[in-house]
């Protein structure tokens, strides 16, 4: 196949082409997974007011070491009863408001306390664990920046902050194309010749993972006129993605379906191995995919060029793929045409992670590929990579 595009000059054909969607405001709840279209601000100082890290008791530290009385108890969520007197004390909760007047908290155990004094036998620091108001951010500070997709951590930063809802991008909807009068739904008894689905699945788990909605079309038979009307179905999605008949045989028919409607073609074939006949195209904003039918060169296809682009839809900030450094574990044979995808198996040490290739590296064995966790990028030329030589490698 002439004119055959790089990794990296078809990534980036793919990604000039996949601008961020439509912004929506969502509620905070419901915001886990989602990407920010819009920086999200602190809505007030965090923490609100000076308080206390520690369960002890609230002192000026110019009064201690000695024996102080107790004027006062401060539970958490409620206000401090006024301002802290010199040579008093008050016994404090942790995350209750420090008292005007107290400049540290003494931890409990570091005192001997009856019900009326407390006794503080060792110096104490100014500021000694107090948390100052606004300490760890702002009102008006950003808290989370655009381009970020909420997890966990994210999601309690803003709401501690105050945020009720966020600006996000919205999902991008997928429609997946599975093609070939050869395909089966799992379960359904094989016939002679046929073969179970597979491809359909894999790219749906792989893009609803990265906060997609997908619909799964379903499968056709290799018919140009089932071709036509399939793609134009899918064409209403944000992305189309296809599996199998993008190659050159006279059954693989989606390049041509796609022209019929309108698709320009922006590149098909990519120097990787598996996944050399890939298939991209546009229209009206809609993104095309069409991959080759061999599940691993499917597999390939998606974490190479459709993952990224289902990122950059959302607005992420660095869409990938999220190439990883390690260290290859065994010889590796270069392909002296083309880059190539290895599967192989991690193992982790003290001088980093090493990558063993699987065996059987073929594009139909996708049931091996369920060993893997890993897709160890090998440079194409001549020779081989040495055992021991430093990787980039994509996690499974």
């Amino acid at each position: 196949m002439a004119g055959l595009r790089s990794i990296d000059e078809a990534l980036a054909l793919v990604l000039e082409r996949a601008r961020p969607l439509p912004a929506e405001e969502v509620a905070l709840e419901d915001a886990s997974g989602r990407v920010l279209a819009a920086s999200a601000e602190a809505r007030v100082d965090l923490p609100p007011f000076p308080s206390s890290a520690m369960d002890g008791f609230a002192v000026r530290s110019v009064d201690v070491p000695g024996t102080l009385p107790i004027a006062a108890r401060i539970a958490a969520g409620r206000p401090a009863p006024g301002p802290l007197e010199p040579g008093t004390a008050m016994a404090i909760a942790t995350g209750g408001v420090v008292p005007d007047g107290a400049d540290a908290v003494v931890p409990i155990e570091h005192v001997r306390a009856d019900e009326r004094t407390v006794e503080v036998p060792e110096p104490v620091a100014q500021g000694a664990n107090v948390r100052p108001r606004g300490g760890d951010t702002e009102t008006g500070d950003v808290v989370v920046p655009a381009g970020v997709r909420l997890g966990p951590a994210q999601i309690g930063a803003l709401a501690a902050a105050g945020v009720a809802s966020v600006r996000c991008t919205r999902r991008p909807e997928v429609a997946v194309l599975a093609t070939g009068t050869e395909l089966v739904r799992p379960g359904e008894p094989l016939g002679p010749g046929q073969v179970y689905e597979a491809n359909a699945a894999l790219v749906r788990a792989g893009l609803e993972a990265e906060g997609a909605t997908v619909r799964a079309l379903p499968r056709i038979a290799d018919d140009p006129s089932a071709h036509v009307a399939a793609l134009e179905d899918g064409l209403a999605a944000d992305v189309l993605v296809t599996s199998g008949g993008v190659s050159v045989g006279p059954h693989d028919l989606v390049r041509e379906a796609a022209s019929q409607l309108g698709v320009e073609e922006v590149l098909w074939g990519v120097a990787v191995k598996p996944g050399k006949p890939l298939f991209f195209g546009v229209r009206d904003g809609t993104l095309v995919f069409g991959l080759p039918g061999n599940p691993v060169s499917s597999l390939v296809g998606l974490e190479l060029f459709v993952r990224p682009a289902v990122r950059a839809l959302q607005g992420l900030a660095d869409p990938g793929p999220p190439w990883r450094g390690g260290i290859l574990g065994s010889t590796t044979r270069r392909n002296p045409a083309r880059d190539e995808l290895v599967r192989a198996r991690s193992r982790f040490a003290d001088d980093g992670t090493y990558l063993d290739p699987l065996t059987g590296q073929e594009s139909h064995m996708i049931a091996r590929a369920a060993a893997a966790d890993a897709l160890v990028f090998v440079p194409r030329g001549d020779g081989e990579v040495a055992e021991g030589a430093p990787v980039r490698y994509l996690s499974l």
